[in-house]
């Protein structure tokens, strides 16, 4: 049974999706969930879903304490759900291409420092793009620059505002981020 971690800090929609998607797995399981902001709803979805919760400060992500807490763990996979801080080299290092992210766009465009969520799906809008979607990429020491694991799109001409484009992106993810990583996990 492969062991997921998730590292979280907002609402964690896709944090709970992704646990319930492995509930009852043979394959793997969500083991813990990493959260850098002790207000973050993902603290109270984890809990409701009996999965430990491990809350850290940026101090304590840098400092070797969220790496000893994931050595502690051994994970086979790492997984960013909502996680907006740059994460660190030495954890990338000590888990080589076991560290993946989501992020809500067709990267390379819309990527980098302060593109997130509610900004990106604004810049899309604002390019009047026709399309968006989602790019599940590794992790390394820059943002949104790793390799591409999945990409998917979805028509936005019909959308009006940001909120609209979000609620497409977030369908895309709740439908495949749990799959990918299920992938990822049975070729491991």
């Amino acid at each position: 049974m492969q062991k997921i971690v998730l590292f979280a800090s907002g609402n964690g929609t896709n944090v709970e999706n992704i646990i319930t998607h492995f509930k009852n797995s043979s394959l793997g399981t969500v083991v813990a969930v990493f959260v850098n902001n002790p207000r973050a709803k993902v603290l109270e979805r984890a809990k409701n879903q009996n999965v430990k919760s491990i809350l850290f400060d940026k101090e304590q992500l840098n400092s070797g304490f969220v790496l000893d807490e994931l050595n502690k763990i051994e994970p086979d996979l790492i997984v960013l759900a909502g996680f907006l801080w740059m994460f660190p080299v030495a954890i990338i290092k000590e888990y080589p291409n076991k560290v993946i992210n989501i992020h809500p766009a067709l990267l390379p465009k819309y990527g980098g420092k302060g593109m997130y969520g509610k900004f990106v799906h604004q810049a899309v809008l604002e390019n009047k793009e026709k399309e968006t979607g989602i790019t599940i990429h590794f992790v390394n020491e820059y943002y949104d620059e790793g390799e591409f694991i999945f990409q998917q799109a979805t028509n936005i001409e019909n959308c009006k505002t940001a909120d609209e484009i979000a609620e497409k992106v977030h369908e895309l993810e709740q439908k495949y981020f749990p799959q990918v990583i299920e992938k990822l996990i049975t070729n491991n």
